[in-house]
C-alpha cells in the first residue's frame, strides 16, 4: 500500500446552490488528525464528479422504457417527475451532508460505523457492495440488448457469453488505468449518450400529440415492475460517496457536484419519455429495454437509430467504470477501517485499488448470466436494506451529535430529518413487499452471509492467519465519544 499523506486544510466558501448552508468547518477528529490521502493522485474536481454521479444514477434514459410497459405513459412521466421528491432529493441531499461530514473512502461504511458500531457498518458494506456489484452487472446486458437488433448473433448463446467477457475485461482495464481518467472519461461518454436524443426531440417536436401522454389504465399496471424502474433508475446518489477520499476539497465540490448532477439525470430521462411518448402511437409491449433505438429509427431513420445504439453502448462503458471505481474504492476504504484483510487495501501503480477491482469484476461475471428483471429485482432489494441503515445513521447522527462539525448541513433540524426520512421509508417498504419469492430468498440468503461473515472475519483477525490493520491517519469514528455529549467530530 502506498504512504499516504495528510491533506492540507482548505477554506471552502459555497455548497449545494440553494439547498443548504455552508459552514466551513474542517474534517478533523477530536484528536486533530486530518484525513489521509495517497501519494502521486490526481483528485477529482467538480466537472467529472458531475458526470461520476450521473453514471452512478442513471447514464441517460436506456433501462426506462420498462416504465412505460408495465404502466402506460401518464404514469410513466409522472413517476420521473414525482419520484425525484420522494427519493433522490433527500438521498442527495443526505449524501452531501453525511459524505462532508466524513470526506473519506468508504462513504456510507463510515457514517453507519459511527452511528451504530462496525458490525453494523460491515453490513451496511456487504449489502451495497453487492448491490453494486449486480447493478454493474447490469451493464453489459443492457448494452448487448441495444446491439443485438443489429447484430442477431449477440442475442444469445457462446457469442453473447463472450461478448460479456471481452466488456467486462476492457472496461475492468480501464479502472485500472485510475479515477481521473475515468472522471474525464465519463464527460466524454455523457455528452456523447446525451446528444442524439438532443436530436430526436428536435426531429420528434413535429409529430407530437399530447394526448398520447395522458394514456393510462390503473387496472392493467405491473406495480412490481414500474417501482423497480423507479427505483433502480433513481438511486444509488450516495454511491459517491464511498471515493470522497479521492475528490478534490470534497466539502465544497460535493453538495453542489450532487446538484447538478440531479438536475442533468431528471431532464435526461423526462425529455426523452416526453418525445418517445407523444411522437410515436405508444404499443406498451414495444417498451422493454432497447425500445430507444426503435423509436429513433421511426423518427428520424436508420442513422438515428445507430446513433441511439452507439450511446446506448457508450452510456453503459460510463456506467460500469463509475459502478466499478465506487465498488472498489469501497472495499479499499473498509479496508483502511481495519473492517477488511489489508490487501484489499492495496493500491495499484495508477493509484486505484487493485484487488477491490478485481474482486468487483468477478462478481459482475458471476451474476451476469441474470435476466434484465432479475438483476433489477435483486439489487433493488438489498439496495434497500442499506438504505434503511444510512436513514438511521443519519437521524442518529443528528440526535446524537448535533453540534458536530457538518461542512455542509441540510437546513432543518432533527424533526424535519426525521420527517424528511419518511417518504424513502414507505417506498423502500412498498419496493420490498412487492418482491417475489425467487428475489426474497436469494436476498435473505445474501444478508445472512452478510451476518455470518463480519464475526468470522473478527475470528480470522485474532487468530492471525491474514493481516487487518487500520490506518491510524483516519479520525477516531468510537474511541473518544462514548459520552453521547461529545461531539463526534471537532
Amino acid at each position: 500500500m502506498q504512504k499516504l499523506r495528510n491533506t492540507a486544510n482548505r477554506q471552502a466558501s459555497i455548497a449545494m446552490g440553494n439547498m443548504g448552508e455552508y459552514n466551513g468547518d474542517e474534517y478533523v477528529s477530536v484528536g486533530e488528525v486530518p484525513l489521509p490521502r495517497a501519494d502521486n493522485l490526481k483528485r477529482v474536481s467538480v466537472l467529472p464528479l458531475i458526470f461520476l454521479i450521473f453514471y452512478e444514477v442513471s447514464g441517460g434514459p436506456f433501462g426506462v422504457e420498462d416504465a412505460v410497459g408495465a404502466a402506460g405513459p401518464l404514469l410513466a412521466l409522472l413517476g420521473f417527475l414525482v419520484f425525484p421528491f420522494i427519493w433522490s432529493v433527500p438521498e442527495a441531499l443526505i449524501t452531501a451532508e453525511m459524505g462532508t461530514m466524513f470526506p473519506e473512502n468508504g462513504g456510507y461504511v463510515v457514517w453507519v460505523s459511527a452511528a451504530l458500531g462496525p458490525y453494523w457498518g460491515f453490513q451496511q458494506g456487504w449489502m451495497k457492495w453487492l448491490s453494486g456489484v449486480i447493478d454493474n452487472a447490469l451493464y453489459p446486458v443492457l448494452f448487448l440488448d441495444y446491439l443485438k437488433s443489429a447484430i442477431p448473433a449477440l442475442g444469445g448463446g457462446l457469442p453473447r457469453v463472450l461478448a460479456v467477457l471481452a466488456l467486462t475485461i476492457v472496461l475492468t482495464y480501464m479502472n485500472y488505468r485510475g479515477l481521473a481518467i475515468v472522471g474525464w472519461l465519463a464527460v466524454l461518454l455523457g455528452i456523447f449518450s446525451l446528444l442524439p436524443f438532443v436530436v430526436m426531440g428536435l426531429v420528434g417536436i413535429p409529430k407530437l400529440k399530447p394526448s398520447r401522454w395522458l394514456e393510462v389504465n390503473l387496472h392493467d399496471v405491473d406495480w412490481n415492475l414500474y417501482l423497480n424502474t423507479l427505483f433502480w433508475n433513481l438511486n444509488y446518489w450516495d454511491s459517491i460517496s464511498t471515493l470522497a477520499g479521492e475528490v478534490d476539497n470534497p466539502k465544497r465540490t460535493l453538495p453542489k457536484a450532487l446538484l447538478y448532477a440531479l438536475i442533468l439525470v431528471v431532464l435526461g430521462y423526462f425529455f426523452p419519455l416526453l418525445i418517445g411518448t407523444g411522437a410515436v402511437p405508444v404499443n406498451r409491449e414495444l417498451w422493454t429495454d432497447g425500445y430507444f433505438s426503435d423509436i429513433a429509427k421511426i423518427l428520424g431513420g436508420v442513422w438515428l437509430r445507430w446513433w441511439i445504439q452507439g450511446a446506448a453502448a457508450m452510456s453503459n462503458m460510463g456506467m460500469f467504470v463509475a459502478e466499478m471505481s465506487s465498488d472498489s474504492f469501497q472495499l479499499l476504504g473498509m479496508a483502511e477501517r481495519g473492517m477488511l484483510p489489508e490487501f484489499f487495501a492495496k493500491r495499484s501503480r495508477y493509484g486505484t485499488p487493485l484487488i477491490g477491482i478485481i474482486f468487483s469484476a468477478s462478481g459482475v461475471l458471476l451474476l451476469s448470466w441474470l435476466s434484465f428483471q432479475e438483476i433489477v429485482a435483486a439489487e433493488n432489494f438489498l439496495y434497500c436494506f442499506g438504505m434503511i441503515l444510512e436513514f438511521m445513521a443519519f437521524v442518529w447522527l443528528r440526535i446524537k451529535h448535533p453540534a458536530a462539525s457538518r461542512p455542509y448541513k441540510i437546513p432543518m433540524g432533527t424533526i424535519g430529518a426525521i420527517l424528511m426520512c419518511i417518504p424513502p421509508t414507505i417506498l423502500i417498504c412498498a419496493v420490498l413487499a412487492l418482491s417475489t419469492l425467487k428475489v426474497f430468498l436469494v436476498s435473505m440468503v445474501a444478508v445472512v452471509i452478510g451476518l455470518v461473515m463480519q464475526p468470522s472475519l473478527k475470528y480470522v483477525e485474532r487468530k492471525r492467519w491474514i493481516k487487518f490493520s487500520t490506518s491510524s491517519n483516519l479520525p477516531d469514528l468510537h474511541g473518544n465519544t462514548q459520552n453521547s455529549n461529545d461531539p463526534l467530530i471537532d
